[in-house]
């Protein structure tokens, strides 16, 4: 009867627990459109953080949103459910879709961007130039892509 008695229980907990795993709601939708891809191999790598310290290699913040689209212009990731605060996204053309941002002697050679097309000046920008703020409305962020080799 313990048993019994412990399924029960356990059945009555279980909607609790698959409301407190759905996904959450509320925030702002944050919309990348992306303007200058050279070409439509692999894919676009990009990443929101409210982190100062780890933009642009957003891969050092647990606590960034990540998205993978594949490589079309016009078409970037879309991130959901953002809450009201300062963020920058950096992203990059991955061509050949193997997760990271390739370089020759420390030179990109696959696309990159970042918000507010933030100037690139001997290596990435601060986050101070491609800083955003997003409240509890949707935002749309043109990126323009940039190769240099």
């Amino acid at each position: 009867m313990t048993i019994l008695r412990l399924a029960a229980i356990a059945l009555l907990l279980a909607p609790a627990t698959v409301q407190a795993d759905a996904a959450p709601t509320g925030g702002a939708t944050v919309t990348v459109v992306l303007s200058g891809l050279r070409n439509t191999r692999g894919v676009i790598q990009a990443c929101l953080t409210a982190r100062a310290a780890t933009f642009p290699e957003c891969d050092k913040d647990p606590q960034a949103l990540r998205a993978t689209v594949p490589a079309h212009d016009g078409v970037g990731p879309v991130f959901r459910h953002v809450a009201p605060g300062t963020y920058a996204v950096s992203l990059f053309h991955d061509a050949n879709a193997n997760g990271r941002l390739d370089k020759t002697l420390g030179i990109p050679n696959e696309g990159f961007g970042f918000s507010r097309d933030a100037p690139v000046q001997f290596g990435p920008p601060k986050f101070d130039a491609a800083k955003v703020v997003v409240g509890t409305g949707d935002v749309t962020l043109p990126i323009k892509l940039r190769y240099i080799l």
